[in-house]
């Protein structure tokens, strides 16, 4: 199995793309994670959807977690409200390393070590056009686990 064959189609959001549209996406679609491209399609990073998840915690909730328990139900409810007026790129950690990408000929265990070694639920397939690159595809971490117990079936 090559990459070109194991990538699919999949959702892709710019990085002035709405939080609240893009975390609406996420849960829509139960996406792992969001490929994020730049203005040519590209892939720019990796938006796990742990860390949409981190950006509605509180601040003072992550530095001491038992703070979470003395929360109300009614404010829980309104985390989402963190999203408002934020960007795809607001979200984004500060280091955000790049995107895993892998050549369209890569074979599975070579997506499987990029994958693990950067320890993504995706890995995009792309390849070099011109100057850019262009977008094949994503394999996600679930799609490769079947794609290979079926393999060893």
């Amino acid at each position: 199995m090559r990459a070109r064959d194991l990538a699919v189609e999949y959702e892709t959001v710019s990085v002035d793309t709405d939080a609240t549209a893009a975390a609406r996406l996420m849960a829509e679609r139960r996406l792992p994670a969001l490929l994020v491209v730049d203005e040519r399609g590209a892939p720019k990073a990796i938006l796990p959807a742990s860390q949409m998840i981190k950006i509605l915690v509180p601040a003072y909730v992550l530095e001491d977690p038992t703070l979470a328990a003395v929360v109300d139900e009614g404010h829980a409810d309104r985390l989402c409200q963190a999203l408002k007026g934020r960007t795809v790129r607001d979200c984004l950690s500060k280091t955000v390393p790049a995107p895993p990408v892998a050549e369209p000929d890569a074979t599975a265990l070579e997506v499987a070590a990029l994958m693990a070694q950067v320890r993504s639920p995706l890995v995009a397939v792309a390849e070099p056009v011109g100057t850019g690159t262009r977008l094949l595809g994503v394999i996600t971490a679930s799609h490769l686990l079947e794609r290979l117990l079926v393999a060893a079936s």
